[in-house]
């Protein structure tokens, strides 16, 4: 299956240098996602046998990029272009796709933003100690151990 970009008039076939410095996908993935059956069989050059990319691979090798850059499964890679062959006739599952995607996506982020809290608490605490300060370090002292007992809550929640 391949993602077409409206509009693109390009001809060229691609390299596997050239196809993962355009993606962002480093060449071991790209021979990973050819062997799992994401992109299908890839074209070789007849003489030296070297992996030739299409355009229209290139298009969903870059739509692989971007879901892989959201996070997106390997499994739910799959799933989306299996939907694609499907056209609007698959909608609400490719929201589906994506609603969970942004979900987990949004779950991470929270556990980040926690993570950055805890960092910049630590730093706030060292700061006051450098500065001799006893009021600003009682207080990011209560700032880390509050959010040390939020990652104690975040770690629980997620043990099986």
């Amino acid at each position: 299956m391949t993602v077409s970009t409206p509009g693109r008039q390009d001809t060229r076939w691609y390299s596997i240098q050239q196809a993962s410095r355009r993606t962002g996908l480093s060449e071991p993935t790209l021979r990973y996602y050819e062997k799992i059956g994401l992109l299908g069989t890839v074209a070789r050059d007849d003489s030296s046998r070297h992996r030739r990319y299409s355009p229209a691979t290139m298009d969903t090798l870059e739509a692989l990029a971007c879901l892989r850059s959201a996070g997106m499964r390997v499994s739910d890679m799959r799933r989306y272009l299996e939907l694609l062959e499907q056209g609007n006739a698959a909608a609400a599952q490719q929201r589906e796709l994506f609603g969970r995607q942004a979900d987990r996506l949004s779950d991470e982020i929270g556990r980040l933003q926690l993570r950055l809290a805890y960092l910049r608490s630590k730093a706030d605490l060292w700061a006051a100690r450098d500065a001799g300060d006893r009021v600003g370090e009682q207080q990011a002292t209560a700032e880390v151990v509050r959010i040390m007992t939020l990652f104690s809550h975040e770690l629980s929640e997620e043990k099986p």
